[in-house]
């Protein structure tokens, strides 16, 4: 399964078990993606985490 990265064009390689939700970095830019689908499969760029300070 391939998928475009949704910042530099590159396209990326996926497992087939890939599931959405699944995290992985674009080996071109090295952005972290998201998979948003699967069939056909789609990336965006995952969220920043954000700081919790310790709540």
């Amino acid at each position: 399964m391939k998928a475009e990265c949704p910042i530099c064009a590159a396209n990326i390689e996926l497992a087939a078990d890939t599931v959405i939700g699944e995290l992985l970095e674009c080996p071109d830019c090295g952005t972290e993606l998201e998979v948003v689908e699967v069939n056909p499969p789609k990336l965006a760029e995952a969220p920043k985490e954000e700081e919790d300070w310790g709540e």
